[in-house]
């Protein structure tokens, strides 16, 4: 379920190209704090991906609630665990 809802998360990630230097910049909508920069679209790519990762991994361990995305509710694991 973690994988989908990192997947489904990334398919909503927006991207732009900072004109000043030509890197890229990307977050995902309805999910706060989560962003990453890269001078490679790519590397934003992979850079989100992770940052999404730690962000999810430390709303998990503290309780804190994580935004229902595409229906896959995590709070629910978290709740039963």
């Amino acid at each position: 379920m973690l994988a989908s809802y990192i997947d489904r998360a990334m398919e909503h990630a927006g991207y732009e190209i900072i004109e000043d230097d030509g890197s890229y910049w990307g977050e995902i909508p309805g999910i706060q704090g989560v962003w990453a920069r890269s001078e490679t679209l790519e590397g934003c790519r992979r850079e989100l991906r992770e940052a999404l990762s730690d962000w999810l991994a430390l709303r998990l361990r503290m309780g804190l609630p994580i935004p229902v995305l595409d229906g896959i509710d995590l709070n629910r694991i978290a709740g039963a665990a």
